[in-house]
């Protein structure tokens, strides 16, 4: 089923605002792209930065599910990773001021390669992780905004 359809799995885009869906989706349609060709540290200033627009905003569990069922849905340059969905939900959360951070991290499991993983922080705490157990043990080497949302 089509991200764009009435229905994405398990989140009715009828509870959704439609302004909302049109702006997630066209952040969800640009950001991830964007990834591949500007350093990850200039694009997070621009993702965090903007007018807030808290009036048109969702709720977050349900702007996440629904972000997620779209970057699944799109081929590459789009298709989800957790740097392209921390990404599109870092700019759509922090416009429609949440105070979230982005936080890039990796860790080396034993005998095995190195793994990265990005997520958002809020209050200190992984914020709309599906498995937030994962992140235990990946050392944070990049955070956005570089100083801590107060």
């Amino acid at each position: 089923m089509p991200p764009w359809s009435s229905q994405t799995p398990n989140v009715p885009a009828s509870d959704l605002p439609l302004s909302w869906r049109l702006r997630a989706g066209m952040a969800a349609l640009v950001i991830p792209p964007l990834i591949h060709v500007i350093p990850l540290h200039r694009l997070a200033v621009r993702l965090g930065h903007g007018r807030a627009r808290p009036a048109a905003a969702p709720d977050d569990e349900q702007a996440a599910a629904w972000i997620d069922a779209v970057l699944r849905h799109l081929p590459w340059p789009w298709h989800h990773t957790c740097l392209k969905r921390s990404a599109v939900l870092y700019h759509l959360l922090r416009r429609a001021g949440v105070p979230v951070e982005l936080q890039i991290g990796v860790r080396r499991t034993p005998g095995g390669p190195l793994a990265a993983h990005a997520w958002l922080v809020r209050d200190g705490v992984p914020y709309l992780e599906t498995e937030p157990e994962n992140i235990t043990g990946f050392t944070p080497l990049a955070r956005f905004p570089e100083t801590p949302v107060t």
